[in-house]
């Protein structure tokens, strides 16, 4: 009988606690910022489509360092990337400080472009790792496992943007027939209400900040083991950039991985975006609206437990497809159903997201060589750009208000549809050349 191999051996359990403990910080640092959109169109009185530039700013810092990330791992250590990406996370976080004093919006959207520059190099560096830190036969299950506590941090994210900054927006407070009263005062209240608010928004980038210092210093002194593409480029084996371009680019189940990817991140970024449009435009205040986006977020939680548990059963291309199915049904009753229960189906698409970007990432690197794993790995990472391209295309949807005699905002989620179907064709056409 074939020995089963452990998910994480003794030797590598240390290191992968501390860098499993980045997933949830970077996973904060999206679901504090996603509600920001819904909260900075409000205050700073933007249309959909300029107030959702935050996450084309938060995420085309992604695009923006992926690559220079991986070319610095590759030259240096995976130790040294997470650590240039830690302070890189928290001099964003900080820079949040002046762009509330001085209430530029684009001062925000690029202390957040910055604050992502670190969690650029957190991802490209902690997801290769994670893979690395064990057998290659289990190493999408243990990056499933590691991304499993994303939602953790996700979670703490929405709590905050929930109980701490949506409650205290004082320019979402309504008028008895539930609408918002701040674009009726005078510009005196309004300056007087701006200054409030974006004090209430900048507060939770300023405490991660101060964490991420503390965890920066954790790592710092901690021992981080040697492993295979490190072991390759000590024995002085390690492809040149050109070779590995090329590696990567006649491998094809790694070249459609990262449009998919691409895809996906768009996509979840989309339904966790709006998911508070979608409510307010069925009468909630942004604060109700937000507990949806927990129970989403816990829904995702849960399928990340989940769905680590069933691949020991179901291949994760098997899983990838099915949950593509999933999330393409919810998405279709987001769109035609109106009402609580349009409500609900997009709330459960976050259940079927819950193992699309670690497995569409263990898959596409699944063949690709050790010593092209870093920057394979950027790419992949870059994908996340997906998050920066397509909200602000839905928010011009949404702004329409009206889209072939349906609301505007069921219609736009026609956009995340078409890209939970480039998933599952990608999760079909693994499965059908493993």
């Amino acid at each position: 009988m074939k020995e089963k191999k452990p998910l994480v051996p003794k030797k590598y359990l240390l290191s992968f606690i501390l860098i499993t403990s980045l997933f949830a910080l970077w996973g904060f640092a999206n679901d504090v910022t996603n509600p920001m959109v819904a909260a900075f169109q409000t205050v700073m009185e933007l249309s959909a489509a300029k107030a959702s530039l935050i996450q084309f700013a938060f995420y085309g810092g992604y695009a923006t360092m992926a690559v220079p990330a991986a070319l610095f791992i590759r030259k240096y250590s995976y130790k040294s990337g997470v650590l240039l990406g830690l302070g890189l996370y928290a001099v964003g976080a900080f820079l949040v400080i002046p762009a509330s004093s001085y209430q530029s919006f684009a001062f925000f959207c690029t202390s957040l472009y910055i604050l992502t520059f670190g969690l650029a190099f957190l991802e490209t560096t902690a997801n290769p790792y994670i893979l690395s830190l064990g057998d290659k036969e289990t190493s999408t299950r243990r990056l499933n496992m590691a991304q499993a506590f994303n939602p953790v941090g996700s979670l703490s994210g929405m709590a905050v943007a929930s109980f701490l900054v949506l409650p205290n927006l004082i320019s979402d407070r309504r008028n008895d027939a539930g609408e918002i009263i701040y674009h009726t005062l005078a510009e005196s209240e309004k300056a007087t209400i701006l200054t409030h608010d974006l004090a209430v928004i900048r507060d939770p980038y300023v405490a991660i900040g101060l964490v991420v210092l503390c965890v920066f210093v954790i790592i710092a002194l901690a021992k981080m083991p040697r492993v295979r593409e490190d072991e390759k480029i000590a024995a002085g084996e390690e492809h040149s950039v050109k070779q590995t371009l090329s590696n990567l680019w006649n491998n094809t189940i790694y070249r459609e991985g990262v449009f998919s990817q691409m895809c996906y991140v768009g996509a979840q970024i989309m339904v966790w975006t709006f998911i508070i449009q979608y409510a307010e435009r069925l009468g909630l205040d942004k604060a109700t609206a937000q507990v949806y986006n927990i129970v989403a977020m816990s829904l995702n939680l849960g399928g990340r437990f989940l769905g680590t548990f069933i691949m020991r059963y179901v291949s994760s291309r098997q899983l990838l497809t099915y949950f593509g199915i999933g999330a393409l049904i919810c998405t279709t009753g987001t769109i035609f159903i109106d009402g609580m229960c349009g409500l609900y189906s997009l709330v459960l698409i976050s259940l079927f997201m819950s193992i699309m970007f670690p497995s569409i990432y263990g898959i596409a690197l699944e063949n690709v060589d050790v010593q092209d794993t870093k920057l394979g790995a950027a790419f992949l990472v870059m994908a996340i750009v997906g998050g920066a391209l397509m909200p602000p295309l839905q928010g011009m949807l949404i702004d329409q208000q009206v889209l072939l005699g349906m609301p505007a905002v069921n219609v736009s989620f026609v956009l995340p549809l078409a890209c939970f179907a480039v998933v599952t064709v990608y999760g079909y056409r693994t499965l059908k050349r493993a």
